[in-house]
């Protein structure tokens, strides 16, 4: 058995994360963007705006200074790009993967989904009913534009469950998690615009999108997640690979079983990580790593907690849901990337009423923080506060 020592799997994971490239010396273009999405698989989505919308991120980390119109491009206007869907978490993805869902989410929504839109179907199937006719009958349109449709109008919590949704919005949460319909996009205020499966498909995935007999077995679907989870990590434990889509871990070892016999992915031992590796065949393995980024909490770089702390030996927590006097490190804090280890880390926010980009807390790792490192963050913040429109980095 092929044995890599910790740095080399450091360096191997972040090349297959995109970082083993240089970022382009022009502006960025749709292609680059497609890259990065071809690349990570999938990109995690959440509502917190502290800085900008987290899915812009993983793209600035990659490529530096882009138009985030592109990325709304590829997600908003046919032929779409990227689709959004309960794959790590809410996450974008490639139309392609969207029918490789259904075994692991969509046929267990009665099941796996939260409890709210598990009883709406059980106790409303004609709200259901109801509710997925009209979405089907319209354009794209926002939970609440859809309750107004179905004269649903909300009075009072009398009709809401939890988060303060109504039964028509757990109705459609429910039927989306089912892949009965899709999301065309979100508005300004990060509300789904819901949308019949026909108007979100690109032409040539149709047949999967709108088939369900077409669309691949149980065993194809969970072997082809697990080789995009395997492309996307370079190398991985099975946890890892479980945990890219979210998917139980009995039906990874059966993927990744057949996976080795096809040759796609070798058993690796990696000294210092004490449980069995899979390397991918196409994984890249450079002799030095030389990157610069800040990275989203959501980055698929660092979104499962126990392998950063492996790789990287980095303990790393968001800490926007921990009370603010137990707060270590700030409140969202985005990990620092310089040459292939994580150094620092910084609470960041964007204040454009005061056009400013604040640092409100910057930690190092222990013998990290010297000149040459802060020089680095600084111009990194400095990046990033232009991309953002921002006129002055505070506190860095």
């Amino acid at each position: 058995m092929r044995t890599l020592t910790p740095a080399a799997a450091r360096r191997i994971a972040l090349a297959a994360q995109g970082f083993g490239r240089a970022r382009p010396e022009r502006a960025p273009t749709m292609r680059d963007l497609q890259r990065v999405v071809d690349t990570v698989g999938l990109v995690q989505i959440d509502s917190v705006n502290v800085v900008t919308r987290s899915h812009y991120l993983p793209f600035f980390s990659r490529l530096g200074p882009y138009d985030p119109a592109l990325l709304d491009r590829m997600r908003d206007r046919a032929p779409r790009r990227l689709v959004e869907y309960w794959a790590h978490e809410a996450s974008l993805l490639p139309p392609s993967t969207w029918p490789l869902m259904e075994h692991p989410r969509m046929r267990r929504a009665l099941d796996d989904s939260w409890g709210g839109i598990q009883r709406v179907a059980r106790e409303h199937p004609e709200l259901v009913a109801a509710v997925r006719e009209e979405v089907e009958a319209g354009r794209p349109r926002t939970a609440r534009e859809i309750e107004a449709a179905l004269g649903h109008e909300r009075s009072g919590d009398k009709e809401h469950w939890g988060w303060n949704w109504s039964l028509v919005k757990h109705a459609l949460e429910h039927l989306f998690w089912a892949g009965a319909i899709s999301s065309a996009g979100r508005t300004q205020q990060f509300e789904r615009r819901y949308a019949a499966l026909a108007r979100v498909v690109p032409p040539r995935e149709a047949t999967p999108w709108l088939d369900p007999s077409a669309r691949p077995s149980e065993e194809a679907a969970y072997t082809e997640l697990v080789r995009i989870s395997a492309r996307a990590t370079g190398v991985a434990t099975e946890a890892d690979l479980a945990d890219y889509f979210r998917l139980k871990r009995v039906h990874v070892r059966p993927a990744i079983e057949r996976l080795v016999a096809a040759g796609e992915l070798e058993a690796v031992e990696v000294r210092g990580w004490g449980q069995p590796a899979w390397l991918h065949a196409g994984a890249r393995r450079p002799r030095a790593v030389d990157a610069r980024a800040l990275l989203s909490p959501f980055d698929s770089l660092v979104w499962c907690r126990p392998r950063v702390e492996r790789i990287f030996d980095f303990h790393y927590r968001i800490e926007i849901y921990t009370p603010a006097e137990q707060r270590v490190h700030g409140y969202y804090v985005l990990p620092f990337l310089l040459g292939d280890a994580l150094v620092g880390r910084v609470d960041l926010k964007a204040d454009r009423a005061a056009g400013a980009l604040l640092a409100r807390q910057v930690t190092w790792e222990p013998g990290r923080g010297g000149a040459d490192d802060r020089r680095e963050l600084g111009e990194e913040l400095g990046r990033m506060a232009t991309w953002l429109g921002l006129t002055q980095v505070v506190g860095a």
